[in-house]
């Protein structure tokens, strides 16, 4: 500030000076006589101009000595002066051109020559929050756990890479199997950027295999609120959420709280059909039959299922045959060629001992649908209408093999489970079971195929009329009973 200041007297000085200087110029005559300590010299007036110009480019070399001799001091004390700036920028140069080749490096795959590329541009940028990630990344990638751990806690200990770093720990406890720890991360990694959308399914999902379902339920409305999440979406996903708590409502006798989280469940998601079957069930049992009634038809329009036929029976447990077919007859008639509901009919019709109206309502589901649960209906209407006993063999040999028909199962790693899950149990993946056809594999009809002599019961007859019949049944594409 002050050098500044003097500058600019100076110059002032000099402007004043030239001025003066151009005055005397013009007033002087031939020559000017000039006395400096008792000598006098004889000036003409361009000898006067180049004394000027003389005084002018002296002024300007003192400006330089001194400017020089400033920024030598400055530099020796550590400020900032044009030294300075030229090694910054050549610093600055070599270290981003270090972390291009670094960033380069991961992408094919080099990792220790990342780390060494990263490493290399710290010393030049000073820059942890962009070195020290490429180092991670690349520790990583060559199965350096120690030394990612320690690059992502460091990350941690600045405020501009804390969630960079909390995120990379908490994927490497996931990696590691870690949940518990890796949940209590995804916390930390939300409440520094709550609206981040990976952080919150992580969590979502961690919750969810923890049976957190409050803490999940909370996470959910704070993806729906931050828009990473569809209203509809969200929807399925809390009424889940709000089903599985019902059950461990239920499994602890907590009726009341399981009823209004079940209530809750299928009145976000009508679809949902284990919501409704446990919203009826406990309807049922509160003596509340009309509900139990409009919720399982409520369900049944959008997809007919047998659990909730299963439900769809208790509400009459006394009732006869013939009125439980006229009870059911309103739901069958909703989806008349759904084969679920052709199999229910049927299996109504069997139960009041009426075996050719079984047989037209099952219809030709056993030739164009054959599942195990509908070739063991036809078994059973075929003995119900006194078929010899080969046939009746060579249906249920055909059930052996036959495809299992529809069942729960994990979207994500194919995984069948017996009963509706809110987690799968095989890969932990949360809301992703649903209700549909399990293709049967060449390989899991070996064993059955090897059992079927057993079955028809023709050890000793290898050709006898049951194998025959089995051979006519089974399709010609798939395995044949062997005798």
């Amino acid at each position: 500030m002050l050098w500044s200041l003097l500058k600019v007297l100076i110059f002032i000085a000099l402007v004043a000076g030239l001025t003066w200087g151009a005055g005397y110029l013009l007033e002087m005559g031939d020559v000017a006589l000039l006395t400096v300590m008792g000598r006098e010299f004889v000036l003409t007036p361009l000898m006067a101009i180049l004394a000027a110009v003389g005084l002018l480019i002296a002024v300007w070399l003192l400006f330089k000595l001194v400017g020089l001799l400033v920024a030598s001091l400055r530099f020796l004390n550590g400020d900032e002066t044009a030294i300075t700036r030229y090694v910054n920028r050549r610093a600055e140069r070599k270290g981003y051109e270090a972390l291009a080749e670094g960033m380069l490096a991961l992408a094919a795959g080099e990792g220790r020559l990342a780390i060494r590329k990263a490493e290399r541009a710290e010393t030049y940028l000073g820059r942890p929050e962009l070195t020290k990630l490429v180092v991670a990344q690349g520790a990583e990638m060559v199965g350096d756990t120690a030394l990612a751990t320690a690059t992502f806690k460091a990350l941690v200990a600045d405020d501009r890479t804390r969630f960079v770093g909390v995120r990379g720990l908490m994927k490497q406890k996931l990696a590691a199997g870690d949940t518990e720890t890796a949940m209590k991360l995804a916390e930390k990694a939300m409440a520094i950027r709550p609206r981040n959308a990976e952080v919150q399914t992580t969590l979502l999902q961690l919750q969810a295999r923890h049976e957190d379902w409050a803490g999940a339920r909370t996470t959910l409305a704070a993806a729906l609120k931050s828009g990473n999440l569809p209203r509809d979406l969200h929807k399925r996903r809390d009424a889940v959420l709000a089903l599985a708590h019902a059950r461990d409502a239920m499994a602890q006798g907590k009726i009341a709280e399981a009823t209004r989280d079940a209530e809750t469940a299928q009145r976000l998601a009508p679809g949902l059909v284990p919501a409704a079957v446990m919203a009826a069930r406990l309807a049922i049992a509160d003596g509340k039959g009309k509900q139990a009634d409009k919720i399982l038809r409520a369900a049944w329009v959008n997809d007919p299922h047998p659990d909730l036929a299963a439900a769809f029976a208790e509400i009459a447990p006394r009732e006869t045959p013939a009125e439980r077919l006229r009870r059911f007859r309103p739901l069958i008639d909703k989806h008349p060629a759904h084969p679920e509901a052709r199999m229910l009919e049927a299996e109504l019709q069997m139960a009041a001992e009426d075996f050719p109206a079984a047989r037209r309502a099952l219809g030709n589901l056993a030739e164009t649908a054959p599942t195990a649960r509908a070739l063991t209906i036809m078994a059973a209407i075929e003995r119900g209408t006194g078929a010899e006993d080969r046939l009746v063999r060579a249906w249920l040999v055909k059930a052996v093999t036959a495809p299992r028909g529809m069942q729960w199962v994990c979207e994500a790693c194919g995984h069948v489970h017996a009963e509706w899950r809110p987690v799968c149990t095989h890969c932990g993946s949360f809301d992703r079971l649903s209700w549909q056809e399990v293709a049967q594999s060449d390989a899991a009809l070996i064993g059955p195929a090897q059992m079927l002599p057993l079955i028809v019961g023709a050890m000793d007859d290898k050709r006898g009329p049951a194998a025959d019949d089995a051979e006519l049944l089974a399709p010609d594409t798939g395995t044949k009973p062997r005798n």
